[in-house]
């Protein structure tokens, strides 16, 4: 091997272990860590005493860490492995609350622990990282960001409430149960994962539906609901909404569209007269059950059994 081809192994090599390292874990100074040195010491005080008063009157241990980046790290990981480093909470209850604040990166986390996400669920997290610390980080206000953010977890664990956040709970007050209801909290590359599982599902059969002359109005009325609930994992409430809307809309209208052609006229005839017609590979039939469709060869879809490591939730600024 060549100097050169040396030297390029030994930079890769170097380059590999920077990358895989990621993030160092800080040691455990005390209840407010503050590595990225955004907060007065004012506030270090007033953090502190404020988490030591909560845990004398409830064991609860709260800890706060700011860390200036992440190199490219997952902040959910991160949390994660702070988190059983720290060994945040009692044994016994698994009572902890890590909040992570990386003020280059514009990300933070709420990471709980088991024995508290009965009470601190990952939507109440969301609402505190959204409501209350955000607006706050984005005009680079971390001292009130962080003041507020840990009055509401605080709230929150000793009363079952959130603090009033400037009319939003109002706002919520006056919604749907469906309206409360937010998308998954998860990194940009699995959303568009799960994305492209469920609307490749639910998209699949919609097609099948619409090209279908004899089960398609069925499958029409059987994935309104597929098509309201599950695309609120990966764009929300409102962009369920829009795409229910779409699809109540485009269905109907794209059918009515190619019954008029000769194609699905034929095919149409196909199913009253030999109780079966092929379609692009796809074989139909028609019958007392409202019709099947197959491609010639068979599938099966099942769920897996997965676990969560820890609740929470997570946001940017």
């Amino acid at each position: 091997m060549n100097r050169i081809s040396l030297l390029i192994v030994i930079w890769a090599i170097l380059l590999t272990s920077s990358i895989a390292s990621g993030a160092d874990i800080p040691y455990l100074t005390g209840r407010v860590t503050d590595n990225a040195q955004i907060l007065t010491a004012e506030t270090n005080r007033m953090l502190t005493d404020s988490l030591k008063a909560h845990e004398m009157r409830t064991s609860n241990q709260i800890a706060v860490l700011t860390i200036s980046t992440l190199n490219g790290e997952n902040i959910e990981d991160y949390a994660v492995s702070v988190f059983k480093e720290w060994k945040l909470g009692q044994k016994s209850k698994d009572n902890g609350i890590l909040i992570i604040v990386v003020p280059d990166d514009k990300r933070m986390r709420i990471e709980v622990g088991y024995g508290l996400e009965g009470t601190l669920t990952d939507l109440l997290a969301s609402r505190i990282i959204q409501n209350v610390m955000t607006p706050k980080f984005k005009v680079k206000d971390y001292n009130g960001g962080i003041i507020d953010g840990v009055s509401a977890v605080i709230k929150v664990l000793e009363d079952g409430t959130l603090p009033d956040m400037g009319g939003n709970e109002g706002a919520d007050a006056g919604k749907s149960g469906f309206s409360n209801i937010e998308p998954a909290d998860m990194p940009i590359t699995e959303r568009i994962l799960f994305g492209c599982f469920i609307f490749g599902i639910i998209g699949l059969f919609t097609v099948v539906g619409i090209i279908s002359p004899g089960a398609g109005w069925f499958l029409y009325l059987f994935l309104i609901p597929f098509w309201a609930m599950f695309p609120i994992v990966v764009v929300g409430t409102k962009g369920a909404l829009i795409c229910l809307i779409t699809y109540l809309i485009a269905f109907p209208t794209v059918k009515l569209f190619l019954s008029r052609t000769e194609w699905y006229k034929k095919a149409k005839t196909g199913i009253l007269t030999k109780s079966h017609t092929s379609i692009g590979g796809f074989t139909f039939s028609g019958g007392s059950s409202g019709g099947s469709w197959s491609s010639g060869s068979s599938s099966s879809f099942s769920g897996g059994g997965g676990s969560s490591g820890g609740g929470g939730s997570s946001g940017s600024w």
